[in-house]
This record gives C-alpha cells, sequence and structure tokens, in this order.
C-alpha cells in the first residue's frame, strides 16, 4: 500500500492525495492550485499518476483548493465515480459552473490582447464531472473497490465538508487511514462542530493555522461592530468585504443579522455583489438539517422590522455597477474571498484609492494573492493592468476563519480514543505545519510534514 502526496502539501492550496491498494488506484481530493506566479502552468502539469488507471475519487468538500481540478480529471478521460455528501454536490454545481466560466472570461481577455491563453476545462467538461458524482450521507458506509471502505464525518468546516475514514486491505494488512480534510473551528456560528474520530493508524491532518490561534468569536464580534460604526459613522464611507463565496458569506450574513436583530448594530444596507454567494445561500438554506441548534433558532426567529438586516442581491452586471454610485453608508460583500478574481476586484479598484473606505479582511490569505498584498500592507496593487493606490484603510478580523486554529487542531487529535500511529501534516504553509508538527511531537505522536510528490509505505 502506498500514498503520494500530489498536492496540498507545502502549501494550502491543489489539495491531492494518491492512494494504491493493491490493484486500486484512488485519489482524495483534486484541488485547483491558487495564487503566486506560475500557478497557470501547475494547474496543467501531467498529472503524478496514470488518469484511466483511477477506480475514484473521495471528495472532502466543495472548495476550488479541493475540488477544482475535477473537471480537467474528467476532461483526460477518468470515468469513475466521485463519492462526497450531498451539500458537497449541490455547491460544486455552482464552483465548477463558475470556474469555467471565469477562465472563458480570462480566455477572451488575452485573446483581445493578442496573448494565447487555453483554458483548463470547459463548462462540458464540468457538466460532464457533476454526472460522475455519487452522493453519500454523513456516517454512511461505502465500499467503492473490494480492498476499501470508507465514510464521511462532519468536518464542521464549509456546508457538506467531510472527515474521510479509509479502512484499506491488500492481502492480510489492514490499515485504517483518515484525512482530516479542512477542519472547521468548535463553535462557529450556523455548522455543526467537526466530529471526533476514534482511531487511525495514518492520519492526514491540514495545518493552515498550525502556528496559531485565532482570535475569539466574541471578540472578533465586538471588533466587527466596532470596524462598522467607525467606518460608516464616523468616516462616512462604504466598507468592502471580499468573502469566500461559500462559508464565509453565510457567515457573516448570519452574525449581521443577530447583531442588527439585537440591537447591537443599527439596520444596516448590506449589498451582496456575487451571483455565486447568492446562489450559495439559497444552497445553504434548503440545507437546514446540517445547521447547529442556535442557527436553527435564529432562522425560525422573526425580528421585528426594526431590527431586520436589510440585503440586496446585485443580480446583473448593471446593478453591481451601480453600486460604484453610493458614496457612504454600504457594506458590499464581493467574492472572490482572496481577491483574485470576481466583482470584489472592481470595488478594490473603485475604492482603495479612496481613505474614508474601509476593506474588512475576514479569511485566510494565501501567498502571493492580492488579499495578501493588501493584509501585508503594501502601497498600492496593481488591478485590471492599472497600478491603484492604497489609501482605504485595510483591517483584518481573524475570527471566523472556517479553519481550526492550532488549540482546536490539537483538541481534535486529542479525542482520538486510540491516538494515530503516524500523522503527515498537510494543507499548510511551512511555518503553519512545522509549528504543528512540534507541538504534536511533544505529546508524543510520530509526525512528518509532507511535501509534494512524497511518496510514503502505508
Amino acid at each position: 500500500m502506498k500514498l503520494r502526496f500530489c498536492g496540498g502539501a507545502g502549501e494550502v492550496t491543489g489539495s491531492c492525495h494518491h492512494f494504491t491498494v493493491g490493484a486500486t488506484r484512488f485519489i482524495v481530493d483534486c484541488g485547483l492550485f491558487q495564487g503566486g506566479r506560475g500557478v497557470y502552468e501547475r494547474n496543467r502539469t501531467a498529472w503524478p499518476f496514470a488518469v484511466d488507471q483511477l477506480q475514484f475519487v473521495v471528495l472532502t468538500h466543495a472548495h476550488l483548493d479541493h475540488s477544482g481540478l475535477l473537471p480537467r480529471l474528467c476532461r483526460e478521460g477518468f470515468m469513475g465515480p466521485i463519492y462526497t455528501t450531498p451539500a458537497t454536490r449541490d455547491l460544486l454545481a455552482v464552483m465548477l459552473r463558475d470556474s469555467a466560466h471565469l477562465q472563458q472570461a480570462e480566455a477572451e481577455r488575452n485573446r483581445r490582447r493578442g496573448r494565447p491563453f487555453a483554458v483548463i476545462y470547459d463548462l462540458e467538461d464540468v457538466e460532464r464531472t457533476l454526472e460522475r458524482l455519487q452522493t453519500v450521507d454523513y456516517r454512511e458506509e461505502f465500499s467503492p473497490a473490494p480492498e476499501v471502505r470508507a465514510r464521511l464525518l462532519d468536518a464542521g468546516h464549509i456546508l457538506g465538508s467531510g472527515i474521510a475514514e479509509l479502512w484499506l486491505q491488500e492481502a492480510e494488512r489492514r490499515v485504517k487511514v483518515v484525512v482530516s480534510g479542512d477542519l472547521g473551528q468548535p463553535g462557529r456560528p450556523i455548522l455543526q462542530d467537526p466530529e471526533p474520530v476514534q482511531d487511525a493508524d495514518v492520519l492526514l491532518l491540514e495545518s493552515t493555522y498550525g502556528d496559531r490561534n485565532h482570535r475569539s468569536l466574541e471578540a472578533t464580534l465586538t471588533e466587527l461592530v466596532g470596524a462598522l460604526r467607525h467606518a460608516l459613522l464616523e468616516k462616512h464611507g462604504n466598507v468592502i468585504i471580499p468573502a469566500f463565496a461559500v462559508g464565509r458569506t453565510q457567515e457573516l450574513l448570519y452574525c449581521l443579522n443577530d447583531l442588527v436583530a439585537s440591537g447591537t448594530l443599527p439596520p444596516l444596507q448590506v449589498f451582496l455583489d456575487s451571483p455565486m454567494a447568492q446562489e450559495v445561500t439559497r444552497i445553504t438554506a434548503r440545507h437546514f438539517e446540517l445547521f447547529d441548534s442556535a442557527a436553527q433558532a435564529a432562522v425560525q426567529h422573526k425580528p421585528p422590522p426594526a431590527r431586520r438586516l436589510h440585503v440586496t442581491f446585485t443580480e446583473t452586471v448593471q446593478e453591481s455597477m451601480a453600486l460604484n454610485r453610493i458614496s457612504a453608508g454600504a457594506v458590499i460583500i464581493a467574492a472572490s474571498g482572496m481577491c483574485d478574481g470576481g466583482r470584489i476586484r472592481h470595488h478594490l479598484r473603485q475604492h482603495l484609492p479612496n481613505p474614508r473606505a474601509t476593506v474588512l479582511i475576514t479569511g485566510f490569505q494565501a501567498a502571493g494573492t492580492l488579499g495578501r498584498q493588501l493584509v501585508d500592507g503594501a502601497p498600492e496593487v496593481r488591478l485590471f493592468g492599472e497600478v491603484v493606490p492604497v489609501r482605504a484603510e485595510i483591517l483584518t478580523l481573524g475570527g471566523f476563519s472556517a479553519h481550526a486554529d492550532q488549540t482546536a487542531l490539537l483538541a481534535w487529535v486529542a479525542g482520538f480514543t486510540t491516538p494515530p500511529g503516524q500523522v503527515y501534516l498537510v494543507h499548510g504553509e511551512p511555518r503553519g505545519s512545522e509549528a504543528l508538527a512540534l507541538a504534536l511531537q511533544q505529546r508524543g505522536l510520530a509526525v512528518t510534514v509532507a511535501q509534494e510528490q512524497d511518496e510514503v509505505m502505508l
């Protein structure tokens, strides 16, 4: 039995883990590489495995850094099933189509400039991928091959996210591998906490925030209230929030609604300027059964009109452009969360030169992304071929992260009834992975920080 780390090792994008169990070949996740120079070429690099030999895929969740290369896989000959949860299936229909649309738009822009640009996949490839999806509920055991049994537990990261438990057998040897996927932070709004796992011989553990802890949600909400009051009532400007269309947008709307309903904030004018985020919000509402008890109660509570959040969905490009005429008092939430695509870039071009504007960063910003440049204090950035000065106030709210912090990661691992025999740290930049490795080693665990293309025996 062998495991090869094909992506998401030493970095936080491109997650893909290839397993060989006797005659069976499969992968867990098939993610897009995002951010930084050369990312386009990386997403077109030859696979480090034979696509036509893959029997199936297990997909932990819908974020593109875990799912975004599935259409390329199908384009190049993969014909097997892709196992995932029903909510992930629903999200993929939105996210993968959006990814294909963005590539097509980029190809058209480059064509007009006389630059060759071939899409990685198109809408036909996405539809072919969606046909391959087979859904399994949380805790429903399935057997995709004679040598493999599997099930998905709730990872509490985004809607439908899963922890993959894999029971592998080759001849007389049996190994249980657990792939954490991305774990959520306990106590976050809307979703359940990550489920505990009983045991594992081998654990693949994400380490995005392995070197730090998040500010508490309570402190983050206090900071959010202060930032909104300062930006809207004192500076009389607008607030621009780059938000991930999946998870972060719905969490922000939930928290803003709660703050207005409680009277902590006055009624706000919020514009959700992301067609994908709008559709994801509708999908989230349809999966009420996945909410935690507090979220279910909040959905059923109807505050009086004076304490209701006013949310406008901007459906068209014209409606989005019309937001530029609002000089003050607007909260504009737009994707993408790392500012590398989507309508947020147009709002940043409009508002970054304005000292009365405030940009609230609410999620992890990978190295090489525009969001990371803003967080790191860049005095100017390049948008649509122009140099744009950064005069707006840039604030970072750390407590909204959808990823477990170091304390939560350690607590989740400590929850194993039988500790894992070997831990491989994935999905983290070196600083985070190395800090988490040290903390786990101090607790007596065998830990290795995985590197891309490493191959290990199971």
